[in-house]
């Protein structure tokens, strides 16, 4: 039996207005500092809660014994730029997403909807969104990602909120303002965004997306370029040191940011991250400076003579209606997290990025406000 009135998956109902309010709130902020060229259409609570609810049901279907693999986009044809229109509507339904999945599953693709006479119909296909266009990610059985594209059409992807079964996580974009977040975060919920494709910040969110979807777990050290430091929490000698430091994404950020047409410079740094994030996979932590230029891998974390055994770190989630909280690192994870914990205890100017093999992503840094390690667990806005 296909979906046709009324919603039958409850976490739809009860986010389809929050995540109304949200992109309405950023198209009135959007008009307010005149940047309303090109904004995309808003959909309704009640079209959101429907756009979900198929797709939900969707997302549960199999196509040759493979799971539905999909990125829905709410915008007529003429806001699409160069769209692939079908001859014919088809309807928006769990059967014809699954259907269509196979051949738009691709990152970048994404699937034309829109709405007439109530009913909303599937028109084609696109790789050009407008601004705060709408997106639901189906990404794997059960589980959907609202997001957005960022205003300067550049970088990963805003994420808005994320369904699973029946957890239901909103993203709190009022958490970035905190003097003490790293910009790595405050990027990704679009504050203090750089549109440039090979400016640092948006590189290390490409590393931690690549790091996360190996989905074997690892750890990464980002240390200051000035000195060597971080060396008194590494067990000496190297396991894997390289010599001299890998620079092949380094070389990549230094060219000319504003050529963000040349896909040639792009492609070749997706490349490198691939290559650099692979070695996360191997037992130990990953080194790198904030130039990104690789220094070891497969490193042992030990606490520095100097230092004390870490005892607790604030953790934070940019989630709606969750306040952070003290702990003991341990109880983040295994000893994974500990001795990233740890590490950054020791060396106050450095940062560690954590992947689990659940999927769970934590962020490592120092608060000079605080004075405590803070834990930032950003899964939510990697999917």
């Amino acid at each position: 039996m296909e979906w046709k009135n009324g919603s039958t998956y409850a976490a739809a109902a009860n986010v389809a207005g929050t995540i109304a309010s949200h992109f309405l709130r950023h198209q009135d902020e959007a008009r307010a500092r005149q940047e309303d060229d090109g904004l995309a259409s808003v959909p309704s609570a009640r079209r959101i809660e429907q756009i979900i609810d198929v797709a939900f049901w969707a997302s549960l279907r199999k196509e040759e014994g493979l799971p539905t693999r999909i990125s829905i986009a709410y915008l007529q044809p003429s806001e699409a730029g160069k769209p692939m229109l079908f001859e014919h509507r088809l309807p928006y339904s769990p059967k014809v997403l699954a259907k269509l999945a196979p051949g738009v599953e691709r990152a970048g693709v994404h699937v034309g909807i829109w709405e007439d006479d109530g009913e909303l119909y599937v028109w084609g296909t696109t790789l050009t969104l407008p601004k705060y266009c709408f997106v639901l990610d189906v990404s794997e059985p059960g589980l959907l990602v609202v997001k957005h594209r960022r205003a300067a059409g550049l970088g990963k992807f805003i994420n808005v909120a994320v369904l699973q079964g029946d957890s239901v996580k909103v993203v709190n974009e009022q958490c970035g303002i905190k003097t003490d977040c790293p910009s790595m975060l405050t990027s990704l919920l679009g504050i203090h965004a750089s549109p440039l494709w090979n400016h640092p910040v948006n590189v290390l969110i490409q590393i931690a997306v690549s790091m996360r979807a190996h989905g074997r777990g690892g750890t990464l050290l980002v240390t200051p370029h000035q000195h060597e430091k971080w060396k008194e929490s590494i067990v000496q000698p190297l396991t894997y040191p390289v010599s001299p430091a890998f620079s092949g994404v380094a070389d990549l950020i230094r060219q000319d940011g504003e050529a963000s047409s040349e896909i040639y410079w792009q492609n070749a740094l997706r490349r490198e991250v691939a290559y650099v994030t692979g070695l996360t996979a191997v037992d130990g932590a990953t080194i790198i400076n904030d130039r990104h230029e690789l220094l070891a891998f497969g490193a042992k974390i030990t606490r520095a003579g100097t230092s004390r055994p870490i005892e607790e770190v604030l953790l934070s989630e940019p989630v709606t209606d969750r306040q952070p909280l003290l702990m003991h690192p341990s109880r983040l994870g295994g000893t994974r997290h500990l001795s990233a914990a740890q590490f950054v205890f020791d060396q106050h100017d450095a940062q560690a990025l954590v992947a689990s093999q659940d999927g769970y992503f934590t962020v490592f840094s120092w608060s000079p406000e605080s004075q405590i390690v803070m834990a930032h667990r950003i899964d939510v806005l990697l999917i």
